[in-house]
């Protein structure tokens, strides 16, 4: 045999070797997600679907399985085969808040999830209803005190979330009296707040950009020290002189725990390659997220260090 042609046949070889068992077959990548359609999380694991699809050369299917704050579909991965096939798409809360607030949940991150890869971070926000007369994060408070007697209402889109120990830690920090009111997501939040059912809510930044951007709704303020690329004209709680909560939230992949390395390596390097790609880069950044790719090792570190530094801010909070 020549040797080129030697060469490409031992090429080809290795190249399938490194391809996950499961991905031979053919049978689709399933990437749960633990929120329903309308919020953040379903539109960035749609906008990442296909490039997936294309890097991996597999199909790849989105099985949505909101409630409880994300546990549900945290819950499927756990008992999932760990062969690759299954990933979990989530944000913080899931991974690093529920564990502090809910520890008999049946569900350990540390023991139940291997990390795969970080895709980046995101702020969340004080957003105001159009109908609300105040434009900034001073002028609410004063409408506030002067209007409502230092009481106030605002929406969160969960129970026992992070936006709901922000709202609570914000309120303090000026000693306003403020009724935090759950929704069942970002999705009903926002839509009670285009809507002036709602004076103000706080949320993710993915979640409220377009409607900001529309002029539906307006952020007086977003977390981080840095302000948002996405959103170079809203101040920052430093900047307002709040203290700083430097620990942002973030999205990963998981898959269940005991999976293998190599099963999970080539879907590390396909988010890799994704993110990297110009039009994928630009409209992850326009949905208001700090793209930056993170390895399993590095995920995994901030995973720890986000549930340390909030473990701080609820403690605070509690009664």
């Amino acid at each position: 045999m020549p040797s080129a042609r030697r060469r490409d046949l031992l090429q080809a070889l290795a190249a399938w070797a490194a391809v996950p068992v499961w991905a031979r077959s053919g049978r689709p990548l399933r990437i749960l997600l633990g929120f329903p359609p309308g919020g953040a999380t379903h539109g960035i694991a749609s906008l990442l679907q296909g490039g997936l699809q294309q890097h991996l050369g597999l199909p790849v299917e989105l099985d949505v399985r909101p409630g409880a704050g994300g546990m549900n579909a945290a819950l499927a991965l756990k008992n999932a085969p760990p062969d690759g096939r299954t990933l979990l798409f989530s944000h913080d809360h899931t991974i690093s808040i529920l564990p502090l607030l809910q520890p008999a949940m049946g569900f350990a991150p540390e023991h139940d999830l291997e990390p795969v890869a970080g895709i980046g971070s995101f702020a969340n926000g004080l957003a105001l209803a159009a109908a609300t007369p105040a434009h900034s994060w001073r002028e609410y408070v004063q409408w506030l005190r002067r209007e409502h007697g230092g009481h106030g209402v605002i929406g969160v889109p969960a129970a026992l979330s992070v936006p709901n120990f922000l709202a609570q830690w914000m309120g303090r920090q000026v000693g306003l009296e403020l009724e935090i009111v759950p929704y069942r997501g970002g999705a009903p939040l926002l839509s009670d707040l285009m809507g002036g059912q709602i004076a103000a809510g706080l949320g993710s930044v993915p979640d409220f950009i377009d409607s900001h951007c529309a002029g539906k709704i307006r952020f007086v303020a977003v977390q981080g020290g840095p302000r948002q690329a996405v959103l170079p004209e809203v101040p920052t709680l430093s900047e307002l002189g709040l203290p700083t909560i430097a620990s942002l939230p973030f999205y990963g992949f998981y898959a269940p725990h005991g999976t293998p390395a190599a099963a999970l390596a080539p879907i590390g390097k396909a988010l890799a390659a994704l993110l990297h790609t110009p039009p994928v880069h630009a409209r992850l950044l326009a949905c208001g997220l700090n793209v930056h790719y993170e390895p399993a090792a590095q995920l995994r570190a901030r995973e720890r260090a986000h549930r340390q530094a909030w473990r701080t801010i609820i403690d605070l909070q509690r009664p």
